[in-house]
């Protein structure tokens, strides 16, 4: 008798072994190509460089496939992270202990996640409308707090981890980290009980509740640790960037959801995949930052992921229905005349 971890396994077999394949073949591609096209991409300096800017991408995009597949979405998670870094910088400026000043600003991405998940589970808010006004909500929070100042006197040794590299690979350490959120998150998604419920939720909200899913319990801490991860990456910003600002990440969360969607993860809830959604921010990360070396303008990369996330909406839809029509004249070929 199959198990369900074993039907699990399946189907996360069945995602890599298509549209994630075609999606890192294609990553394969862009990375072949701007090697050629620029010197020295294929350099140790270039990967640990492309990385730092790949690390809050991949850490924001995580829990929002979790939301995304439960038919939610948060629009707020850059704001978040702009009020996270604005409180580090507040207290810094204030010559308060870092340690003190990282633990404030990632409570405050806590408060700011549960914020959203009240609203969403409990009030029962529409995702879309919630986050949008949270989204203004924070980042003028955010100014409130720091003002127009920048600042930028962190500790040497933290803006140094940072910026680190794993000896010789150019590869920045706090890769470390996010490779354990991806596996962490793997195991959750796609071998946990947990994940299953996201997907069935994802479905139908009824139906998840009827097979012992808690859905407003389960909404809430989503955003939660949404909350969570946007106010580390809030301390990584700032310390990557060496400023805590106001505009701290400002339009990243556009980015995030094109990745999410590239990915695979259908923006109507219950199907997607975290390798797909990984291979995504790589792909995406890659094709900007090999455009910001050909100094093309941000406005121009702007235009970029507005049309990635437009794609990665309209073309599975196209591509469902183009496989029904198939089926269908399939079947009328199949089927006997009389």
């Amino acid at each position: 008798m199959t198990t369900a971890s074993e039907i699990g396994r399946s189907k996360l077999w069945q995602r890599i072994n298509t549209r994630d394949i075609a999606m890192l073949g294609v990553l394969l591609v862009v990375i072949v190509v701007n090697s050629f096209a620029r010197d020295n991409f294929a350099s140790t300096t270039t990967v640990g460089f492309l990385l730092l800017d790949v690390i809050p991408i991949m850490m924001l995009a995580l829990p929002m496939t979790f939301i995304i597949i439960s038919a939610e979405i948060d629009l707020s998670v850059a704001s978040i992270v702009g009020v996270s870094a604005a409180t580090i910088g507040a207290l810094v400026l204030r010559e308060e202990n870092m340690i003190l000043a990282a633990f404030a600003g990632v409570g405050v991405g806590i408060l700011a996640g549960a914020f959203n998940g009240f609203l969403v589970a409990y009030l029962g808010l529409p995702s879309l409308a919630a986050t949008i006004g949270t989204l203004a909500l924070y980042r003028g929070l955010a100014l409130v707090i720091i003002g127009d100042a920048s600042v930028g006197s962190f500790p040497e040794a933290w803006t140094d981890f940072v910026q680190s590299r794993l000896g010789a690979t150019g590869i920045p350490t706090p890769t470390i980290a996010v490779l354990i959120f991806i596996a962490l998150a793997v195991i959750m998604l796609h071998y946990h009980p947990f994940g299953r419920g996201l997907f069935a939720l994802g479905h139908s909200p009824q139906a998840a509740r009827f097979v012992g899913v808690k859905v407003e319990h389960t909404k809430f801490w989503l955003f939660v640790a949404s909350g969570l991860v946007a106010g580390l990456v809030g301390l990584y910003w700032a310390l990557r960037y060496g400023s805590a600002r106001s505009d701290s990440a400002s339009g990243l969360e556009l980015t995030v959801i094109a990745a999410v969607l590239l990915g695979g993860v259908s923006i109507f809830g219950g199907r997607g995949s975290i390798p797909g959604v990984v291979v995504a921010v790589l792909l995406v990360a890659t094709i900007t930052y090999g455009f910001r070396l050909q100094r093309i303008s941000d406005v121009v990369l702007v235009i970029i992921t507005g049309a990635l996330l437009i794609a990665s909406v309209v073309a599975p839809n196209y591509y469902q229905r183009i496989r029904e029509r198939w089926k269908l004249i399939t079947r009328a070929k199949d089927s006997p005349t009389s």
